[in-house]
């Protein structure tokens, strides 16, 4: 974990990098790409209308990736204390009383982000404090926005105790598409906003479990960017 960082300038805050996890799939796609498309070309007189598909298919292909793999650089700009910040882009797709029986063993209000392919997929940490647990757990790949994702599907939780002795879990769930899920989180990390949780790779989900009465600031289908919407206030 990185610890406290300092503020940085706007117009650094609005970088948009590629992920490191990235590397090695844009790197071998990108090779795929440059020969297909250099054969396509020499050989358009040969193939035609279909030489020109597969650049155009290729190329769509790996733009999406590379869309994909984007990492911005941000810095929440706001009081932390007791704020819950969304760990992920995308849309909330549920925000209910559930029973949680993998950790809390009792009831929990869960908010769930969904993350589709054109998403940012890099996971940030929701709360500040410090990581009490961390574990995964393998399962099965179905649809992400299903229920039983959340307890069904490969995952991988990370609990943080705040500084006031509030415990928040925050799960990474694999997809029908997602094969690969990354946490940088180790238990006993002092972690803050801005620190990256980790990264999941081709769609996916992140549920955030908090205590019953927590005021949540979100609404069902509402967008949400990483590191930077409230999603709760914690009592």
């Amino acid at each position: 974990m990185e610890g406290n960082k300092p503020l940085i300038h706007n117009k650094r805050r609005n970088k948009i990098r590629l992920h490191h996890e990235g590397t090695n799939t844009l790197i071998l796609t990108g090779l795929v790409w440059v020969v297909v498309c250099g054969l396509s070309w020499n050989f358009r007189d040969i193939l035609g209308w279909f030489g020109y598909l597969l650049i155009a298919v290729f190329t769509i292909v790996y733009c999406v990736l590379v869309n994909f793999f984007r990492c911005p650089i941000r810095m929440f700009q706001g009081p932390t204390n007791k704020t819950v910040v969304a760990p992920a882009d995308g849309h909330v797709v549920v925000i209910e009383e559930v029973d949680e029986n993998e950790y809390f063993h009792d009831r929990r209000l869960m908010v769930s982000i969904f993350m589709s392919l054109t998403n940012v997929h890099a996971n940030w940490i929701p709360c500040e404090g410090t990581v009490v647990k961390v574990a995964h757990q393998s399962g099965n790949f179905m649809k992400a926005y299903l229920p039983k994702a959340s307890t069904e599907n490969e995952r991988s939780m990370v609990v943080i105790r705040t500084p006031h002795g509030v415990e928040v879990m925050a799960r990474q769930i694999a997809g029908a598409m997602a094969r690969r899920i990354v946490t940088y989180a180790k238990e006993g990390d002092e972690c803050f906003i801005d620190d990256h949780m980790g990264f999941i790779k081709l769609g996916s989900r992140v549920d955030v479990y908090l205590p019953l009465g927590t005021e949540v600031k979100v609404k069902m289908g509402q967008a949400t960017v990483g590191d930077e919407t409230i999603i709760a206030e914690l009592k």
